[in-house]
């Protein structure tokens, strides 16, 4: 336990930490990606991947807690290494290279935080379903499942809703451009030729998943998805 504690209270300690949650936190981002761009297949792809999760049970529920404690870990060593960070060196040096440093990288801490807000909300929203009475009055699809489909569309289709979507996914965005070009960094796996093209690649891997989440409100707020019944 001593050994654990001295662990995560050191700097490598934190950053593999960091490093670690950031990886399971980026495999459910682009699993929930892939899952939620069936909706443009239509109704029966998108319910059938709801049925197929709601099929899991209190798994489903165990998986969700877990996901929610790695959010919350990385967020914590983040904001640790930032304060060790900002600690460290003097306030000269903090000048020079907060002039240096992009804006992916010094919002890091605040992001983070902001995403786990709209975690919350999206949850209370999509998932538990109390953010919006109309849900409560959709029939169920044709073979008798929640219409998961007409839901996001009606949900969406409040331009506050997608508004603050699209924001959170921008600040997604941010935080994965500079997460996972600092992830090998965080590794002690640095090279002059390849620590350039991760970072390029990192951003380029945060946009497409910008792209792809946003596309979804975007395509509902222009009418190209529309509802499968009406309310």
């Amino acid at each position: 336990m001593n050994q654990f504690t001295a662990f995560t209270r050191s700097s490598i300690g934190r950053k593999y930490i960091v490093a670690v949650t950031g990886v399971l936190l980026i495999g459910f981002i682009v699993g929930h990606l892939l899952g939620n761009l069936q909706i443009f297949l239509g109704q029966e792809y998108i319910n059938r991947y709801a049925e197929s999760l709601a099929a899991l049970g209190p798994a489903l529920w165990a998986i969700r807690v877990g996901l929610l404690i790695v959010v919350l870990l990385h967020i914590y060593f983040t904001i640790r290494l930032a304060l060790d960070n900002r600690a460290a060196r003097p306030d000269a040096y903090a000048k020079k290279s907060h002039v240096k440093a992009t804006l992916a990288s010094r919002s890091m801490a605040i992001s983070g935080l902001l995403l786990l807000a709209f975690i919350i909300y999206h949850i209370a929203h999509f998932t538990v379903r109390v953010a919006d009475p109309r849900f409560a009055l959709l029939k169920l699809d044709p073979l008798n499942r929640y219409d998961i489909y007409s839901m996001m569309v009606y949900g969406f289709q409040n331009v506050l809703v997608s508004g603050i979507y699209i924001v959170a996914m921008f600040l997604l965005a941010l935080h994965l451009s500079h997460g996972t070009s600092s992830f090998f960094q965080s590794l002690g796996l640095n090279d002059k030729k390849m620590t350039p093209r991760l970072a390029r690649a990192g951003r380029v891997f945060a946009w497409l998943i910008f792209a792809g989440y946003t596309s979804i409100p975007l395509a509902v707020l222009l009418g190209i998805v529309k509802p499968a019944q009406s309310l």
